[in-house]
């Protein structure tokens, strides 16, 4: 197989700054690479841009299989780059388990937006990351802000929890949902529904608009029993038409003025520096798990061990410490 040229991390930098959206491909390519040398290289491109991030809204966008997020994504994004902005889609699609394969659909299922050259799509596989999201979705996004897209979207699986991760990334998060599925409040988290800034009914379009409007009293009247928000926001709920895009200039307003409320009262850079440094917490534990699984040590003893945690003769527990301090003392006769 031929192996990817790789570029200087100056030519990189160079092309994601100019806004090159072959360059930039490559370079999100590069920090998903869980090579050595391609992660070093990653991390000099990643300080390189830093100082020029930080200048779009970050949205994640979340909801159950079948609730519509691609085609809503897709006209939102073209709402968007009609007004003059350019548009970035991080689609995290789901890998499987076993062969570690990734469907990849969402550029074929917005292929009208795909097609626009003020908007990027980008669908990455999640892997075995927590949640469905990514590992690299936050330095992708960063590389997108320093090509220049002023608009983020982030696409949540819908699955598990990916809507925390993405949670944890964004600045505004809004959550879709459906009306007319019986009660309206059965099969959602409720930790999800405190976490969204704004509730969307989606597809509330032909015979499904008046169980829209039913759908969004019974949302809003689920909200105001929640406490108020550390950041004085009352979140908001709306009915929209993914399909034919009506109701989307309204979430789009209500998105403004939820960044004009957070960036007056302070809240909106205080999250994010909360969030770089959860980043980086994050991003420590899972290298520290990389690491301990690929030591051949902790391979061996993990392999030999196993059937005797599976038959219930040995404490899963003690096996587990037994790792870690056979890691540890491993990495301490490195160092010295």
């Amino acid at each position: 197989m031929k192996r990817r040229k790789r570029l200087s991390a100056k030519s990189y930098v160079e092309g994601v700054l100019k806004g090159d959206r072959v360059i930039l491909s490559q370079a999100i390519t590069l920090i998903e690479s869980s090579l050595d040398l391609d992660q070093n290289l990653g991390d000099e491109v990643m300080d390189a841009i830093l100082p020029y991030t930080g200048k779009s809204i970050r949205i994640g966008v979340t909801g159950v299989p079948g609730v519509g997020k691609s085609t809503f994504i897709e006209q939102f994004g073209l709402l968007l780059v009609e007004k003059g902005f350019k548009v970035a889609v991080l689609a995290v699609d789901p890998s499987s388990q076993s062969s570690r394969g990734s469907i990849l659909g969402d550029k074929t299922r917005m292929e009208e937006l795909s097609m626009d050259q003020r908007a990027y799509i980008r669908p990455s596989p999640a892997g075995t990351t927590l949640g469905g999201v990514s590992a690299k979705t936050r330095e992708a996004m960063l590389l997108c802000e320093a090509a220049g897209f002023d608009v983020i979207l982030i696409e949540t699986v819908g699955v598990g929890q990916s809507e925390i991760a993405v949670k944890a990334m964004v600045d505004f998060f809004l959550l879709l949902m459906l009306a007319g599925a019986g009660d309206e409040l059965q099969g959602i988290k409720k930790g999800i529904v405190e976490m969204c800034d704004a509730l969307v009914v989606n597809k509330a379009d032909g015979e499904n608009i008046d169980e829209a409007k039913k759908a969004k009293r019974v949302y809003s009247n689920a909200l105001h029993l929640f406490p108020m928000r550390e950041n004085g926001w009352s979140p908001k709920v709306l009915t929209c038409s993914g399909l034919k895009g009506n109701g989307l200039p309204e979430v789009w307003e209500v998105i403004l003025q939820y960044k004009s409320m957070m960036l007056s009262n302070g809240y909106f850079e205080g999250n994010r520096s909360k969030q770089r440094v959860s980043w980086l917490n994050e991003h420590a534990k899972y290298l520290l798990e990389t690491a301990f699984y690929k030591n051949e040590s902790v391979q061996s003893v993990l392999a030999s061990s196993l059937q005797e945690v599976e038959s219930g003769k040995t404490s899963a527990i003690k096996v587990a410490r037994a790792l870690v301090k056979l890691f540890i003392n491993q990495e301490t006769e490195n160092e010295e």
